[in-house]
């Protein structure tokens, strides 16, 4: 066999494993969502309620109906499946951890140990601020909307809660996603691919992306509630710059401290 043939099948053989653990690793996360929604049916009635208080909490007049006979039957399964990925969070950041990080040292990787329960802590603070900033703000926006333009009692408010469901967890759940911004920011400076400097330095494109994030996220397109969804991102961005700043490896904090100098010099 040539030279050549060995390098290409060593590379098939390093595909097909990296391949191969990557549908372990989906698996692993897979199974985790599975056993912690089996583990949410208790709770699906709370977390039902728990959805529904933004619209009970509402002055007006409103109504959420099922319009099919099967329709709570398959809420049930994905309210218990939603709560079950929340659930899962910690295991899922843990798995994908370890399918990225193979070629750090083990000193590397201990002192990255903060991610997990970081990643767990800025979700679930992006859950929060859905549930009791964004969702309370958004819903009397939608529900009084046809009363403010087209006048009172015009058109009945008679929401499916088959599609009021999905609305509210997706909005939970990309929030709780974009507010994990600070620790990616920060993961990425500690790898060495980017330093904190190099983020402060594009700040004016990060408020262009965050704009866009929060246009994507945002339920109404008034642009206070967009306004709502974008300072706590801006906010975020520049904690994470400060944490890539604390993360960074030395050489690369030290190198950022003397650019100045050598550039005077």
């Amino acid at each position: 066999m040539s030279e050549v043939g060995q390098i290409d099948n060593e590379k098939l053989m390093t595909l097909l494993e990296h391949l191969n653990e990557f549908k372990d690793r989906i698996v692993r996360i897979a199974l985790a969502i599975i056993v912690w929604s089996a583990a949410s049916f208790v709770l699906a009635s709370t977390v039902l309620n728990w959805l529904l208080r933004p619209m009970q909490k509402y002055e007006g007049s409103y109504e959420v109906i099922a319009t099919k006979p099967t329709t709570m039957i398959g809420l049930f399964m994905k309210i218990s499946l939603f709560t079950g990925a929340v659930l899962a969070m910690p295991w899922i950041v843990h798995q994908v951890l370890l399918f990225i990080l193979p070629g750090l040292t083990k000193r590397e990787k201990r002192s990255l140990v903060w991610i997990i329960p970081g990643a767990t802590f800025f979700f679930l603070t992006g859950v929060l601020f859905a549930y009791f900033v964004m969702i309370p703000t958004a819903i009397p926006f939608l529900l009084g909307f046809s009363d403010r333009y087209f006048g009172s009692g015009i058109v009945a408010q008679k929401w499916m809660i088959d599609e009021y469901l999905p609305f509210v967890t997706g909005l939970i759940f990309w929030v709780g996603v974009s507010f994990e911004m600070p620790l990616v920011m920060a993961f990425i400076a500690r790898l060495g691919v980017v330093t904190a400097r190099q983020m402060l330095q594009v700040w004016k494109f990060a408020l262009v992306a965050i704009a866009i994030l929060a246009a994507f996220i945002t339920p109404t397109p008034d642009p206070f509630n967009m306004g709502l969804v974008m300072a706590p991102l801006v906010t975020l961005y520049f904690l994470g710059i400060l944490l890539a700043r604390l993360v960074q490896p030395r050489e690369t904090t030290e190198q950022a401290a003397q650019e100045p100098v050598a550039a005077q010099g």
